[in-house]
């Protein structure tokens, strides 16, 4: 294995290792990581068309549809008619939805400064750089 092959499976296994401990912090512990996925874009990005909503996480819209029955029932989100094209439905996201998000957010941050407490802050420097650059990276 080359160096950067090693690099970057070593850099993969510890984002996906640190990425499970981030979703196991999570105000509903019976809601699935595709749900909470589905509500954090819903707080975040707006009421969206179901088609849209499966697009945007990359599911076909049937699943996102189960998904999206899930939520309805607990009443986290709502279906409303569109404004201006009756025939199109949005789902938004309630009170009850934005609170799950909000908590669910607010336990990662907490459990990740837990743990960047017990760094020397050097190593929390190096993780803040590895951040911009994972972002620099990801969003080109």
């Amino acid at each position: 294995m080359t160096d950067l092959s090693s690099d970057a499976s070593e850099i993969r296994a510890a984002a996906m290792r640190l990425s499970r401990r981030l979703r196991q912090q999570r105000a509903v512990t019976t809601m699935s990581d595709a749900q909470f996925a589905a509500l954090a874009v819903l707080n975040y990005r707006g009421p969206h068309t179901l088609t849209a909503l499966a697009e945007r996480e990359g599911v076909t819209a049937p699943s996102m549809n189960r998904t999206v029955n899930c939520l309805e029932e607990d009443g986290y989100v709502t279906r409303e008619p569109d404004a201006v094209d009756r025939r199109k439905v949005n789902i938004a996201i309630t009170e009850g939805g934005i609170a799950v998000v909000e908590e669910t957010v607010q336990r990662r941050d907490e459990w990740l400064a837990r743990v960047l407490a017990e760094l020397p802050a050097a190593d929390r420097a190096t993780l803040r750089a590895a951040a911009d650059i994972i972002l620099e990276v990801i969003e080109r």
